[in-house]
């Protein structure tokens, strides 16, 4: 029986892991289809928000059936517990995503404007931030979870020279304020989405260490 278990809980990081790289995908198709103004892919992965979403309800389901029938105790509990609290960043950060392709469309009605290398720079921060929290909960390396965490304040950097940038332009040229604010909320999905990546490599040090890091780092 206890084999089963040991089975379900390597299925059960598997199948976080698997909604972890999909949305990583959506996060790289989101900005493909700003920088090209593909409308027609930013609403395909508007789309598949739905196919997270499902694969979050599933996966905390079976979380619910695992600690009803197995009544896991100690490090297999704290090992569910961290797999449903990391669903749920991982389906915020798919509707971010979202987000950025919502902003994507809009924009295609709006007089052309270039996009700020900042975006595509924190785009790729954040998917790197996720792609290395999913690296630590697989591996249970806190070492580079605490990597991830230190990366959220590079984020923060640009994000505020971003808007800082963006509102003295909008000063400069007050005509470009409907397409500038849209990039605005835009960046800030952006910054949300490296600060639930954060909350991902924080929740892998809890697994590990049985400690609570949020707001210290």
């Amino acid at each position: 029986m206890y084999r089963h278990f040991d089975i379900e809980l390597e299925q059960l990081k598997e199948r976080v892991t698997a909604m972890g790289h999909m949305v990583e995908e959506q996060l790289e198709g989101a900005i493909q289809a700003l920088l090209a103004r593909d409308v027609e892919k930013a609403m395909t992965i508007i789309a598949r928000d739905h196919q997270v979403n499902a694969m979050e309800v599933g996966i905390d389901e079976e979380c619910i059936r695992m600690i009803a029938l197995h009544q896991p105790e100690a490090r297999d509990l704290r090992f569910i517990i961290t797999a449903m609290k990391i669903i749920t960043d991982l389906e915020r950060m798919s509707d971010l995503a979202a987000n950025v392709c919502e902003r994507a469309v809009e924009l295609k009605d709006e007089p052309p404007v270039p996009i700020p290398d900042a975006i595509t720079t924190m785009a790729e921060i954040g998917r790197e931030m996720l792609r290395g929290a999913l690296d630590a909960f697989v591996n249970k390396n806190t070492a580079e979870a605490m990597r991830v965490c230190r990366e959220d304040e590079r984020v923060n950097l640009i994000y505020r020279d971003l808007v800082r940038s963006m509102v003295q332009d909008l000063a400069r040229d007050p005509d470009r304020i409907s397409p500038v604010i849209r990039l605005l909320f835009l960046s800030r999905s952006l910054e949300r989405f490296a600060d639930h990546a954060t909350n991902v490599a924080e929740i892998v040090v809890y697994l590990v260490e049985g400690k609570v890091i949020r707001h210290l780092v």
